[in-house]
C-alpha cells in the first residue's frame, strides 16, 4: 500500500515522504532519522511509523536496546494525544510544531472539492502572530505536555498565504482561535474593573467553564511573602452541582503545584492514574479524576498562585488547545491579581507612612516598610546613642498660662525639634511630658550615630535662640532646654503587649542618658566619656565633675558641650 506525508515546518517549508512498507521510518530533530523535522520542540528521536501488514501505525518515541522510551512532548493525531494509531486516510499529525498529513494512494498535489476561502486580513494577522515556547526536556511523567505562557496563542498556522486557500482543517482551527481571542478580549474587558479576589476567580472560572470541558476549577494562591509551600483557597467550583461534595475533599498533587510555581509552564496530564506526578495524591485517583491542568498565575514579578482544572469523565481527556486556554486565563488573571495586591498594600504602606513618619525619619519608615517582619514583638541589643531633652522651669509655665496655650507652647517646640532629629538621621522615641527622648542608631546603626546625635543636640540648642524670638511674640515666656547623651549597648525593639506595642529601647544606657539630661540646667548639653569617644572632639567641651550614678561602683566622667 502507497502512502504519502504532506509535511509543513514551522519555518513554512513543505515538503511530501512517500512512505516505504518494508521498513520502520523514524521522525526526530536528528540527522540520522529518515523524517529530519527543523523544530525545536521535537525531540532527537520522536517518533516511528512502520506498516504492520494492515496499515500504516504511529508510535510515540523510540527504541533502543529492546526498550520504549516516549518523547517529552507527545505526538497529537487529529489534536489528541496519542501513544499509538492506525493512521487512516486525512490524520493530522502534530509533532513538535510540524503537521504531518497522511495520505493513502499514489503521491498527489493537494486539491479542493471545496469552494476555496480567501483569508481576511483579520485572519492573516492572526496566523503572523509571533511565537515564543519554552519547554522543559525532563520528563514529567508517561502523559504530560507543558506550556509556558508565553505560548499562549502563538501556534502559526499551517495555512500558506502564498495560495490564499484554507483547508477545513485549517478554517476550523481558525475558528478555533477566533473563539479564543473572543474569550480572551472578553475577560480583559470584564477583569479591568474587578478588585476583590473571590469575584476574579468566578470570572475566570465562567471563562474556563465555556472555552474547555472542565468539571472543576481550584484557584490557589501563594501568601503575601511568596511561600509556595503555603497556598490557601481563594475559590473552587464546579460545573456540575452532583461535583459540589468532591470538590470539597479535593486535595491538588503538591507535586505538580509545585512544579507549576517554580518552573511558571503549565501541565497538563492525561492520565492521573498512571502518572507518576500524582503519586501521594490518592483522593484525586479515587474521585475518578482522569485528565487535568494545572496554569500558573504568572506575572514579571513572580508567580502568585496556580488555576487548577480537571475532568472526571473516565473516557475523554484534556486537549492541547484546552492547556492553551486555561494558560491564557491563568495569565491574565495573574494581571488583575497583581494590581489587586498592589492596591492592598500600598493602602497599607500609606497608613503605616502616615503613623510612623510621625516618630521615624523617612529612610526608617521605608526599611520599615520593605522588611514587615520587623515589625513584631522582641528586641536586639546594638550600641546606639540616646538623646534626652527637656525645658527648664516647664512647672511654673503650665501653672501660670491656660492649657491651651501651654499646649501651643509644646506643639511649636516639638515641631522644631523633631524636625531637627530628623534631618540627623534620629528616630523619636517619645514625648514625655515637656521632654523627648530619641534614638541614633535605631532601628540600623551606623559609625556616625554618635556624631550625628551630638551635632543634633547643638542644632536644638541654637534653633532654640530663634524660637525664643518667635515664642515671645506668641506671648510665651522665654524657655530654655537642658540636653544629656550617652552611648552604649541597649535592647532595642517592639515592647509591650501583641494589642498594643511601641519601638523604645531599654536598658542602662538609656537610663545613664536621662540622668545626664537630669543634671543640666537651662542651654546645656552634657554627654559621656563614651560619646566622645564615639563622636570625637567636634566641638570644644569641657570636662565636669564625675556624676555619682545609682547601681554604678565608678562615677561616669562628663563633658559640657560649648556650642555657642
Amino acid at each position: 500500500m502507497n502512502a504519502t506525508l504532506n509535511i509543513t515546518e514551522p519555518t513554512g517549508r513543505t515538503w511530501q515522504y512517500a512512505l516505504p512498507s518494508d521498513r520502520t521510518i523514524t521522525i526526530g530533530r536528528a540527522k540520522d532519522n529518515e523524517i529530519v523535522l527543523n523544530d525545536r520542540r521535537v525531540s532527537r528521536k520522536h517518533a516511528f511509523i512502520f506498516n504492520d501488514g494492515s496499515g500504516f501505525k504511529v508510535v510515540d518515541g523510540f527504541v533502543e536496546n529492546g526498550q520504549l522510551y516516549r518523547s517529552v512532548n507527545h505526538v497529537f493525531v487529529n489534536d489528541e494525544v496519542r501513544l499509538e494509531k492506525m493512521l487512516e486516510e486525512g490524520d493530522v499529525m502534530i509533532i513538535g510544531e510540524s503537521r504531518l498529513e497522511f495520505q493513502k494512494g499514489p503521491e498527489r498535489i493537494a486539491t479542493q472539492a471545496t469552494r476555496p476561502v480567501t483569508l481576511s486580513s483579520t485572519i492573516e494577522r492572526e496566523i503572523d502572530r509571533s511565537q515564543n515556547v519554552n519547554f522543559d526536556d525532563s520528563p514529567l511523567g508517561h502523559t504530560q505536555v507543558q506550556i509556558s505562557v508565553n505560548e499562549i496563542i502563538g501556534r502559526k498556522s499551517n495555512l500558506s498565504l502564498e495560495s490564499a486557500v484554507a483547508t477545513p482543517e485549517e478554517i476550523k482551527d481558525l475558528r478555533r482561535k477566533a473563539k479564543f481571542l473572543d474569550l480572551l478580549f472578553e475577560m480583559s474587558k470584564t477583569l479591568g474593573t474587578v478588585f476583590d479576589l473571590e469575584e476574579i476567580f468566578e470570572k475566570a472560572t465562567d471563562l474556563i467553564f465555556r472555552g474547555t470541558p472542565a468539571d472543576r476549577v481550584i484557584a490557589l494562591l501563594a501568601d503575601e511573602a511568596g511561600n509556595y509551600d503555603s497556598l490557601y483557597q481563594i475559590g473552587a467550583k464546579t460545573r456540575d452541582v452532583s461535583f459540589e461534595k468532591l470538590s470539597e475533599k479535593l486535595s491538588v498533587s503538591r507535586t505538580i503545584t509545585r512544579r507549576v510555581l517554580e518552573d511558571g509552564v503549565a501541565i497538563l496530564s492525561q492520565d492521573a492514574k498512571t502518572d507518576e506526578q500524582f503519586q501521594g495524591a490518592e483522593s484525586i485517583v479515587s474521585q475518578g479524576v482522569r485528565s487535568t491542568i494545572c496554569a500558573p498565575l504568572i506575572t514579571q514579578s513572580g508567580v502568585h498562585g496556580v488555576l487548577y482544572a480537571d475532568r472526571l469523565d473516565p473516557f475523554a481527556a484534556f486537549r492541547q488547545d484546552h492547556l492553551e486556554l486555561i494558560s491564557a486565563v491563568a495569565a491574565q488573571t495573574a494581571v488583575t491579581v497583581e494590581t489587586v495586591k498592589a492596591h492592598k498594600r500600598l493602602a497599607r504602606e500609606e497608613v503605616a507612612r502616615a503613623n510612623y513618619s510621625r516618630f521615624m525619619p523617612e529612610y526608617v519608615v521605608q526599611q520599615l516598610l520593605e522588611n514587615p517582619d520587623s515589625f513584631r514583638l522582641g528586641g536586639v541589643n546594638q550600641i546606639i546613642t540616646v538623646l534626652f531633652a527637656d525645658i527648664r522651669g516647664f512647672t511654673s509655665i503650665s501653672e501660670h498660662e491656660n492649657p491651651e496655650k501651654v499646649v501651643g507652647l509644646l506643639n511649636h517646640y516639638f515641631t522644631a525639634m523633631t524636625e531637627i532629629i530628623f534631618e540627623h538621621g534620629g528616630t523619636l522615641d517619645k514625648y514625655i511630658g515637656d521632654g523627648l527622648m530619641a534614638l541614633f542608631g535605631a532601628p540600623t546603626a551606623t559609625p556616625d550615630d554618635a556624631r550625628n546625635a551630638l551635632n543634633a543636640a547643638v542644632a536644638m540648642q541654637r534653633r532654640l535662640v530663634t524660637l525664643k524670638t518667635e515664642l515671645a511674640e506668641q506671648g510665651f515666656d522665654r524657655i530654655a532646654i537642658g540636653i544629656g547623651l550617652h552611648t552604649g549597648i541597649a535592647t532595642i525593639g517592639y515592647i509591650g503587649s501583641e494589642r498594643r506595642s511601641e519601638y523604645t529601647a531599654i536598658g542602662d544606657t538609656v537610663n545613664l542618658a536621662a540622668r545626664l539630661e537630669s543634671n543640666t540646667v537651662g542651654g546645656q548639653i552634657l554627654i559621656s566619656e563614651a560619646t566622645v569617644r564615639a563622636a570625637g572632639n567636634i566641638f570644644p567641651m569641657t570636662r565636669r565633675e564625675p556624676l555619682t550614678v545609682k547601681n554604678r561602683k565608678q562615677p561616669v566622667d562628663l563633658f559640657e558641650v560649648k556650642w555657642d
